[in-house]
């Protein structure tokens, strides 16, 4: 019996590194080896016993990227030694949505790490259907943050009139700054970041900003006046999402204009639908992504036209996954990315 580590948070706080069987790929599946898992803000949520569609214990890891090394007796369309990222929702293939192309709103969904088994393991057996290529040329860490960069493709996406678009953009996290990217590539004319920590300002101007600006400092209506004029943003993304931000975006939005909230609301929110309503503001909201969306992402990264390196902070190996999250809180205003190296020889 050969055995692989398993990392499983027990309870909020608590992690612990087991030793487990190394599954065997059923038929339509395909065994990959883990390289690498990337540590987002939902995992930090479980990792702090607040995230409310989470229960223990769970092994986590859904922005993961790893190699093929065993495909199942029907698994054919992808080789041994395949580099590839593991799309990480469940769904059950039945639903409205489901049936209609959007699974990504699976009235079903479970996400791998959350509210299924993640891939934080030395070895995870998937579906070949849940598994994308990387170009060869790839390394893992970019392999890692494809996920969330397809979070930004899709985001993206639900603005359909991005080409020539003024972009505003709340907050600077990875989110943040992986869509300031994004929309660029797409074609927007012009995209303001904001946020509150000249750090994340610093990076995100680094990489495509065409402006930045400290909404602590200065008021966001002031910032849409200066950067874009009378007219104002076209769309106002939320990658903050809580009270401020949102109601920010409300207060100070064009009338008729679009606002679209991509950050998850940690609780329930307090906004001005008066104001939103009196200015037949469009609110829309993004959900997770389709395998389009990381196609796409795969290959703006190719292309050059989104950089994911600058945004990785530290790694941590396996055996102390638990550092890595009070590394995360103990150094937050300067933490974007970091990541898990499972298997460090790559």
């Amino acid at each position: 019996m050969k055995m692989m580590r398993q990392e499983v948070m027990t309870a909020p706080g608590e992690i612990v590194i087991r030793q487990v069987e190394i599954p065997e790929p059923g038929p339509d599946q395909v065994l990959v080896r883990i390289k690498r898992i990337g540590i987002c803000g939902s995992d930090v949520h479980v990792y702090h016993g607040t995230h409310p569609y989470t229960k223990y214990p769970v092994t986590q890891g859904h922005e993961v990227s790893g190699e093929i090394v065993k495909c199942g007796q029907y698994a054919g369309k992808y080789k041994i030694g395949q580099k590839v990222t593991i799309e990480p929702q469940v769904f059950c293939g039945h639903c409205y949505p489901c049936l209609h192309g959007h699974y990504n709103l699976c009235e079903e969904l479970k996400v791998m790490g959350f509210q299924t088994v993640g891939t934080a393991s030395d070895y995870f057996a998937v579906d070949e259907s849940k598994v994308t290529p990387l170009p060869d040329d790839f390394s893992y860490d970019e392999g890692a943050m494809i996920e969330p960069l397809a979070v930004t493709v899709h985001a993206a996406g639900r603005f359909p009139e991005m080409k020539g678009a003024n972009v505003a953009i709340l907050g600077c996290g990875p989110i943040g700054i992986l869509l300031t990217q994004v929309c660029r590539a797409c074609g927007a004319k012009k995209v303001v970041s904001t946020d509150i920590s000249e750090f994340r300002m610093a990076l995100a101007k680094q990489v495509g900003a065409d402006a930045v600006a400290n909404t602590q400092k200065e008021d966001f209506g002031d910032i849409l006046l200066r950067e874009f004029g009378p007219d104002k943003a076209d769309v106002i993304y939320d990658c903050a999402g809580n009270d401020v931000t949102m109601n920010a975006a409300i207060q100070n939005a064009r009338k008729g204009s679009t606002i679209i909230l991509v950050a998850v609301f940690a609780k329930m929110a307090n906004v001005d639908l008066a104001k939103l309503n009196d200015s037949e503001l469009d609110l829309n909201t993004t959900m997770m992504y389709r395998h389009e969306d990381y196609v796409k992402a795969i290959q703006l990264v190719q292309e050059g036209k989104v950089q994911l390196k600058p945004l990785i902070t530290k790694h941590f190996d396996m055996e102390h996954y638990l550092d890595a999250y009070k590394y995360i809180d103990d150094n937050r205003e300067k933490t974007m990315k970091v990541i898990i190296d499972i298997d460090p020889e790559d």
